[in-house]
């Protein structure tokens, strides 16, 4: 029996460092890619955003944890509800507070608003799926404990957000309280949402030269306030 079990062990051990390695590789590649494709200037900018998205796509395939592990079942959905809620009461104040300031710039009728924030609906949608099924699950497969992944993959969430300093402070809040909350709930359609009202609420309350319409990486650095456009032109 004792010979059995040192062969299993040394059978399996090659498999979970393997798993690691894989875990490690892809979430470095993936991440870097990223970054390139926030650092790149248009036209380049598209085409690297491509080979990103198919790498990721790629490597979620290849290493597939499965639906409840990804957050994708809706069993824990009322329980994680609570997210929601509180980012709705965040929202609410926040709405509050700049319709006092004047700062408040929110499209005027619910066709505008649409057509103004779907893509950033499912912008937002993407950012979970990467923060939680895609860096986070890697990061606890390459070996690091629950506390320790919170906190790197909150940390790489949010230098993805630089040089803007208002978005790199409140997206590592984000991600720090996100990541915990997927880790005790396993539900990815609460933070989904959850992201979409706060995201939403934050480009409708701080102007946006003062946020550079929540632009990173070089969009960032390259952005430039509008200009009146005269009527003859």
């Amino acid at each position: 029996m004792a010979a059995r079990s040192s062969t299993a062990e040394v059978q399996e051990t090659p498999t979970s460092h393997e798993r690691r390695q894989r875990a490690v590789f892809e979430a470095v590649v993936g991440y870097l890619l990223i970054l390139i494709v926030i650092w790149t200037p248009r036209p380049w900018q598209a085409r690297i955003y491509l080979v990103a998205a198919a790498f990721i796509v790629f490597s979620t395939w290849r290493s597939w944890p499965g639906l409840r592990a990804m957050g994708w079942r809706g069993r824990n959905l009322l329980r994680s509800a609570p997210i929601i809620v509180a980012a709705a009461l965040i929202a609410a104040f926040a709405v509050f507070a700049a319709w006092r300031l004047g700062t408040l710039h929110a499209p005027s009728t619910p066709a505008l608003f649409v057509g103004r924030f779907v893509g950033y609906i499912i912008f937002a949608c993407i950012q979970q799926f990467l923060l939680q099924d895609y860096f986070l699950l890697r990061l606890l497969e390459a070996g690091l404990q629950p506390r320790a992944a919170v906190f790197t993959a909150a940390g790489i969430f949010a230098l993805a957000h630089l040089p803007n300093p208002i978005l790199t402070v409140l997206t590592f809040i984000w991600g720090v309280a996100a990541t915990a909350w997927f880790l005790r709930y396993r539900s990815l359609y609460a933070l989904a949402v959850s992201h979409m009202i706060l995201g939403i609420t934050l480009s409708v309350c701080i102007p946006g030269p003062t946020i550079r319409n929540m632009r990173v990486g070089l969009g960032y650095l390259m952005y430039g306030p509008p200009h009146a456009v005269h009527l003859s032109h």
